[in-house]
C-alpha cells in the first residue's frame, strides 16, 4: 500500500468516525494515533479547525455546547455533567421560559477543573460550572442521557435535577423561578427522589424540596419515607427579610403566601 493511500486511509477514518457536532481533544486523538504533526497537517490541510488551545473540530462544523461538553465526558472522562435547570429545560419542564437557553448549568465535584479550551471558546451561551458536593462522588443515582444526532451526552434526571437547581436558590436561580418548574414536576419517581433525599447533603436543598412539593401537591409526595431523611437542626435563612415557615424551618419570600399546613 503506497504512503499516499495510507495517509488517505488514515484521515477517512478519522473523519468517517468522527461524530458530527463534537470537538475532538488532541490528547485523546493522539491515543487514537493522530499525533501533534499529523493534526498539524490536517489542519492546514483544511480538514479539522482549532477549537481552543488543545482542542480540533471537523471543518466548518458548527459545534454547541453539547458537543464540547462530549469531550469532556467522552474523551477526558471528566465528572461534569448537565444538570439543574439546564437539564429541566431539555427535559421539557421549563417550558415558559425563554425558548432559547442563554445559561447552561453544569456540576462537577469540588476541585473539578476544566480544559482552558472549554473555558475559552465562544459557546454563545454563559456556561455556569457549579463545583459541589451535594452528592457523594459515588452516587451515581439520578442520570440519564441526552442523545443527539451522532452522541450523546449524560445529564441529571429530573429528579436530581431538581436538587441541583434548588441547591442554586437564590443566588444563582430565583425562589420564585425554581417554584414554578417545580410545580411542572408531577411524576417524579418516588423510589428515586427517596433515594437521592438519603444521599443529598444539604440540608437547605431537602427543606426547600419538600416544601415546594407540598405547596403543588404532588402526588408522588406522600409515598416518600420522610422518617429516613435528615432534615438536620435549626432554622435557614434562605432571604432576608421574608415569612418564616414553620414546618420546614425556613424563611421564604414574603410573596410566597400560600402556607404549607402542619
Amino acid at each position: 500500500m503506497s504512503m499516499s493511500h495510507q495517509a488517505k486511509t488514515k484521515i477517512n477514518r478519522l473523519i468517517t468516525e468522527w461524530p458530527r457536532g463534537t470537538v475532538g481533544v488532541a490528547s485523546y486523538l493522539n491515543t487514537l494515533g493522530f499525533g501533534h504533526d499529523l493534526l498539524v497537517k490536517y489542519k492546514n490541510s483544511g480538514w479539522i479547525q482549532s477549537f481552543g488551545r488543545g482542542a480540533y473540530t471537523l471543518n466548518e462544523d458548527k459545534v454547541e455546547w453539547p458537543g464540547a461538553l462530549y469531550a469532556l465526558q467522552s474523551q477526558l472522562n471528566l465528572n461534569v455533567h448537565a444538570g439543574g435547570k439546564t437539564s429541566l429545560e431539555l427535559k421539557g419542564y421549563a417550558h415558559y421560559l425563554p425558548a432559547q437557553q442563554k445559561k447552561i448549568f453544569l456540576y462537577g465535584p469540588l476541585g473539578q477543573i476544566l480544559p482552558t479550551w472549554f473555558k475559552s471558546v465562544p459557546l454563545g451561551v454563559e456556561i455556569v460550572m457549579t463545583h459541589t458536593n451535594l452528592f457523594p462522588d459515588d452516587v451515581q443515582e439520578g442520570f440519564s442521557d441526552y442523545a443527539e444526532r451522532e452522541f450523546s451526552v449524560r445529564i441529571s434526571s429530573p429528579e436530581r435535577a431538581a436538587l441541583e437547581m434548588l441547591h442554586l436558590v437564590p443566588r444563582k436561580v430565583t425562589f420564585e423561578e425554581a417554584s414554578l418548574i417545580l410545580e411542572n414536576l408531577v411524576s417524579l419517581r418516588p423510589e428515586v427522589v427517596q433515594r437521592l433525599l438519603g444521599s443529598c447533603r444539604s440540608v437547605k436543598v431537602k427543606r426547600i424540596f419538600l416544601y415546594m412539593a407540598e405547596k403543588h401537591e404532588h402526588s408522588w409526595l406522600p409515598q416518600l419515607d420522610l422518617s429516613r431523611v435528615d432534615l438536620g437542626h435549626g432554622k435557614r435563612m434562605l432571604v432576608p427579610n421574608g415569612r418564616y415557615e414553620k414546618k420546614y424551618r425556613i424563611t421564604v419570600p414574603r410573596d410566597h403566601q400560600e402556607e404549607v399546613s402542619g
